[in-house]
């Protein structure tokens, strides 16, 4: 019966290699699956009768090509093949007369390593001692796995002396583990136990390099990273791998190395455009602009193609190294844009570049994609880089602006009015003192106890509908503004206000605008930009009308909601000289002189919190460097006595 049973493994083994050899692909899977299921068979008639120490040798093999198959054929470990293992052993203490049904998993290898001893089942248990070291692996168990490993060595003390080439000790067992050559038994076994030790050993040193990357352990990081880029794996995961050790370099402050690790990984597999995009981003920090968005461009084709489909590391392995590799932090790592991140990366990037004419070719594409459905109007993930879907639209109109596309932009915001208009309330009142602050790198302020937690999210998204909705309109007010239309421009900055005064912040001591609101909540400094933007608009065009007074109001108002704004400030200059305010006009001027380096120093810092269609507004020129108006002031002064 033993011969009979040896006969067919050692077919089946044989018909393996065969289907096998022709590569991936369907046929394979199909052929891997009949397999599992016929070694199952044969395992099942062995274990049919009680387990006895001459037949062992084959069932633990038997045992071990099933395994094999099992972990194979599946996309992550299962509790399946643990159990396969533990009935493995227990069978060979029944084979010994010993029990040990109450015994843990190590406990039950500690037992039968010291309680049987044969010589012939050397080779079948190291064979599934790899098998237990893969399991344990993908559980991160890896003080199991060394426990393990002294106990098939034989070594009853840590390693304790330096390991060579990067190595912590779990590797240095794992390479020092001398498995028992298959010998006779070769034709036995779908894969060599020596070959799935080689995976166990590049998988433990990758898994561990992603665990100190993640907890910020860059040293240790990089040095398991590159043991590992030395290990048996595939193309796809060496790839991986040099990802990895270009992010660790990037995060130590070299991204001239962390370029090269990922330009190896794009030489090892083009299809991991992982690669690409983060080859995107340091470029950005080294401040290659060009270099940048030719990265950018080049992933935005690739998503566009058909991938195609990755091959494993070896014809017939079934345990690889990305079965057992796949934390959150290397999903993280890999994840790969959506084409409309990419194209809203490209348009992003040229606008604030300056190359206008291609952010708005960009931006257009990007919006046709986006009316196409809901589908593409909603990121999936919190890592996504296309940020609120009226933002990109409100961006699209900045780069329409700045071409000249004023009526373009105009239809643009229209799109964010339209969109906007039914979730926008007639007030909303929020209560400041309902919100924490948000701290240093939080997100967004939290909400205090006491009130439901589902009505300040609803108040804080119809907040950020008006604040859409007004700043389509401050972009609508400078768009007639620049093709001369003034009545037009004030009517939609006009608007832009309106909605602005639908906002009530309240707190404790009543209404509150100012900086204690922007403070707890950030939107409202946003709502305070957009009325500072619309103010001075509003103001420029009465100046245009000659309106001067209408104008002198809103450049007053713009200075109380933004003291130390700069363009509301010379604006108002203007205003107060063309009035004859002379008196006015002139401390004011002499006070703009005293602070103006501040002052512009103090508009830059606001400016980069603010998005990115506030932050490329139409600039006002500085009417401080107005040589007439400047003389003027200067001879004002100098005739009353004042200095200059």
């Amino acid at each position: 019966m033993e011969r009979l049973w040896a006969e067919d493994c050692a077919l089946l083994v044989r018909r393996w290699r065969v289907a096998s050899s022709s590569g991936p692909g369907r046929a394979a899977k199909q052929a891997a699956l009949q397999h599992r299921r016929a070694f199952e068979k044969l395992l099942q008639k062995i274990q049919g009768l009680p387990a006895v120490l001459p037949t062992l040798p084959l069932e633990l093999t038997v045992l071990y090509n099933a395994l094999l198959f099992d972990l194979g054929s599946s996309d992550c470990i299962v509790e399946g093949e643990a159990e396969g293992i533990r009935q493995g052993l227990l069978r060979v203490l029944e084979a010994g007369g010993v029990s040990g049904h109450d015994l843990s998993t190590e406990e039950l290898w500690q037992k039968v390593l010291q309680e049987v001893p044969a010589e012939e089942l050397r080779a079948p248990l190291h064979r599934l001692g790899v098998l237990q070291g893969v399991l344990w692996l993908a559980a991160n168990r890896l003080g199991s796995i060394a426990g393990l490993l002294r106990l098939l060595s034989s070594a009853k003390e840590p390693v304790l002396s330096p390991c060579p080439g990067g190595e912590n000790e779990l590797l240095a067992l794992l390479r020092a583990w001398q498995v028992p050559a298959d010998g006779d038994t070769s034709l036995l076994v779908v894969q060599s136990a020596r070959d799935v030790r080689e995976v166990l050993w590049t998988a433990a040193a990758f898994l561990q390099g992603l665990q100190e990357l993640e907890a910020g352990n860059l040293p240790a990081a990089l040095s398991l990273l590159q043991v590992a880029a030395t290990g048996f794996c595939s193309k796809r995961v060496l790839a991986q791998i040099y990802i990895c050790l270009g992010c660790c370099t990037q995060q130590m402050g070299k991204p001239q190395t962390a370029l090269q690790h990922l330009k190896q990984a794009l030489q090892l597999d083009f299809q991991c455009l992982a690669a690409l995009s983060q080859a995107a981003m340091v470029y950005r920090q080294l401040g290659e602009t060009d270099a940048e968005l030719e990265a950018l461009a080049l992933l935005h084709e690739a998503l566009d193609s058909p991938a195609p489909e990755a091959g494993s590391a070896a014809p017939g392995s079934l345990v690889r190294t990305e079965l057992l590799v796949h934390p959150p932090a290397l999903a993280s790592l890999l994840r790969q844009p959506s084409p409309s991140e990419v194209k809203y990366l490209l348009a992003q990037r040229c606008l604030q570049a300056g190359r206008t004419a291609e952010a708005g070719e960009h931006y257009l594409d990007l919006l046709a994609v986006l009316q196409e459905g809901p589908r593409h109007q909603v990121p999936l993930h919190g890592q996504s880089a296309l940020p609120r879907i009226p933002e990109v639209f409100l961006e699209a109109a900045s780069a329409l602006e700045q071409l000249g596309r004023h009526r373009d932009a105009i239809a643009v915001c229209e799109e964010v009015v339209n969109r906007t208009g039914d979730l926008t309330p007639e007030t909303l009142r929020i209560d400041l003192s309902s919100w924490d602050g948000a701290e240093a790198g939080s997100p967004s302020p939290r909400p205090r106890s006491g009130l439901p937690r589902d009505i300040l999210p609803q108040k804080k998204e119809s907040l950020r509908c008006i604040l859409w909705r007004a700043a389509a309109y401050l972009h609508q007010g400078w768009a007639w503004a620049g093709l001369a239309d003034s009545k037009e421009a004030i009517t939609q900055f006009t608007r832009c206000l309106n909605d602005l005064l639908r906002v009530q912040l309240v707190s404790a001591d009543g209404l509150h605008v100012g900086e204690v609101a922007a403070g707890a909540l950030p939107e409202a400094a946003v709502l305070q930009r957009i009325r500072l933007l619309a103010l001075v608009g509003r103001g420029a065009q009465f100046l245009e009308l000659g309106r001067d007074r209408d104008a002198l109001m809103n450049f007053q108002y713009a200075l109380q909601v933004s003291p130390g704004d700069l363009a509301a400030a010379s604006h108002l200059l203007q205003t107060l000289w063309k009035l004859d305010r002379r008196q006015e006009a002139a401390a004011l001027w002499q006070k703009l002189q005293a602070d103006s380096g501040q002052t512009e120093g103090q508009q830059e810092d606001q400016g980069r919190s603010f998005p990115l269609y506030l932050t490329l507004c139409p600039q006002p020129a500085n009417l401080l460097l107005d040589g007439s108006l400047a003389r003027g002031l200067q001879d004002y002064l100098g005739s009353s006595g004042q200095e200059p």
